[in-house]
């Protein structure tokens, strides 16, 4: 199991730093995975500034467009949310659990197929497969807006979670492949603010849209599935020229960038980089790792009171006596709000480097805005407490995502590890589209009660993480030092085949 000995077992695992002494490369020099000449030579250097024009390339040519796509994902899931309200329940004739049972359908789907999704994306190139998948989903929303019968609004549901199950973790999944890991959530949080976004700019579009109500013989709730599924489809369309590969074939960036992007991100999370060659053993890895089901649970403590808020905020704030119009319009403010501490958090999080400290506050603000709900306290207090529910949800999430992004090594094990957590995390939603049922509006005491359930086992499993990773960061100094010691290294292909299971692997807190 040992390799060869080393002069400096320091040198070799100490983090690889672009200093201004760095022996220079040429730009055009070809990275091969796990070549060690390419590790000792380090990466083509750049100035200060060259970085931070090279990452600024590759910020406005990825993240706006997967921001606007993801807007559109959740515009279009959630929006039936603001449909009820104008007149999808009559006219379909939604008695009892069934427009509850059209939310549930969506999920089941969604949720089984993410895992899959991951796994064929290298395969089909992100240029090709997330914005193929946004054409089909974006055609399955217009035709929402023309069922006629309940059996049929089901059909289209299950329609719509199969299409867009690939989007979130196949975009969370290629954005480390294209990031450092302490540079990834504020990206992940740009991202991920499409969908507070959408929250904001679904409830004034249902509010415009309502005027469109009679025309072509359609009420409100089929034009607001019809022109935005128009505008995803669209969307769709421009993807399809924005959106690139990876970083060793994006021609928007020079030799030297895509050399200088390949070396780091093969050596950010080992001394010796990430295996990119899929073998079975990735997979096992992956399920058979404690952390990822750990953070599956975590995901799922804090999506729960996302969702909730998500497809019901309308109808809460219906239940606190205000008129349809006003409900849709007074959405707006609370997921500005949640947006603007989404990017806070994000920023903040990765300057310091710390996941969990964010995630134990989104989870108290939760806590605190969903009791302020449950409580007897008046209209003004309870609306305020919709304020914390969505933003201490929707700012912890990117949260949650990017940790475990941090806390994997290997593409391949990464990408089945991210899907895991957020696909099987995601069956939280089958709960949460089935707790705020119509009989007990207004006061839904059943859905936040159940709501605070989730968020106290998030506040029971934080501690219990974050426990976890210091013990094994602590065995891993431990073992460094007895290794230098004794004067054992491990080898290059060692090194790299254990990937977050290496000694000099440290887990992110």
């Amino acid at each position: 199991m040992h390799g060869q000995k080393r002069s400096s077992l320091a040198s070799s695992l100490a983090p690889t730093k672009v200093e201004s002494d760095i022996v220079e490369i040429p730009a055009d020099r070809t990275l091969s995975l796990g070549d060690a000449e390419d590790k000792a030579l380090g990466p083509p250097t750049l100035t200060a500034e060259e970085e931070r024009i090279l990452w600024r390339k590759v910020d406005l040519r990825i993240v706006p467009i997967l921001t606007v796509m993801y807007l559109c994902s959740y515009l279009d899931r959630a929006n039936i949310g603001n449909a009820k309200l104008q007149g999808l329940v009559t006219q379909l004739g939604l008695t009892g659990n069934k427009y509850n049972i059209a939310l549930t359908m969506y999920y089941i789907p969604y949720c089984l197929l993410e895992c899959p999704a991951n796994l064929v994306l290298k395969k089909f190139r992100p240029s090709r497969w997330l914005p193929g998948i946004t054409v089909v989903w974006g055609i399955v929303m217009t035709l929402m807006g023309i069922v006629k019968t309940y059996p049929q609004l089901v059909g289209v549901r299950i329609c719509l979670g199969i299409a867009e199950a690939g989007l979130f973790p196949g975009v969370v999944y290629y954005m480390t492949i294209w990031y450092p890991r302490h540079m990834l959530q504020f990206r992940i949080g740009l991202f991920y603010g499409g969908a507070s976004a959408a929250g904001a700019f679904s409830g004034v579009l249902a509010y415009g849209i309502s005027f469109m109500s009679g025309t072509g013989g359609l009420l409100g709730w089929s034009w607001i599935f019809i022109i935005e599924g128009l505008l995803t489809m669209v969307v769709s369309i421009i993807s399809f020229f924005v959106i690139v590969d990876f970083p060793d074939t994006a021609t928007f960036l020079t030799q030297k960038e895509r050399a200088y992007l390949t070396w780091r991100k093969k050596y950010d999370n080992s001394s010796v980089g990430e295996e990119e060659h899929f073998e079975m053993r990735h997979l096992k890895s992956a399920l058979c790792d404690w952390q990822v089901w750990l953070q599956m649970l975590m995901f799922m403590t804090i999506v729960a009171p996302m969702l909730g808020i998500s497809l019901f905020l309308p109808s809460i704030i219906n239940g606190f006596g205000y008129g349809t119009a006003i409900s849709q319009l007074l959405t707006v403010p609370a997921y500005i709000v949640a947006t603007i501490v989404l990017i806070i958090v994000a920023i903040w999080s990765d300057h310091v480097k710390l996941r969990s400290p964010f995630i134990l506050g989104g989870l108290l603000m939760c806590l605190v805005g969903f009791a302020i709900n449950i409580s007897n306290a008046s209209i003004g207090a309870r609306y305020f407490g919709t304020y914390l529910c969505a933003a201490g949800s929707y700012a912890t999430l990117p949260g949650v995502i990017s940790w475990l992004g941090n806390n994997l090594a290997g593409q391949y094990k990464r990408g089945v590890g991210m899907a895991v957590q957020i696909g099987i995390g995601n069956l939280a939603s089958l709960i949460v589209s089935n707790i705020y049922l119509s009989k007990d509006a207004p006061r839904y005491i059943m859905g936040h009660a159940l709501e605070l359930m989730f968020i106290g086992i998030g506040l029971v499993n934080l501690p219990i993480l974050v426990g976890l990773y210091r013990w094994e960061n602590a065995k891993r100094d431990e073992m460094q030092r007895a290794m230098a010691e004794k004067g054992i290294e491990y080898s290059d292909e060692e090194l790299r085949r254990l990937g977050d299971r290496a000694p000099d692997f440290r887990y992110t807190l």
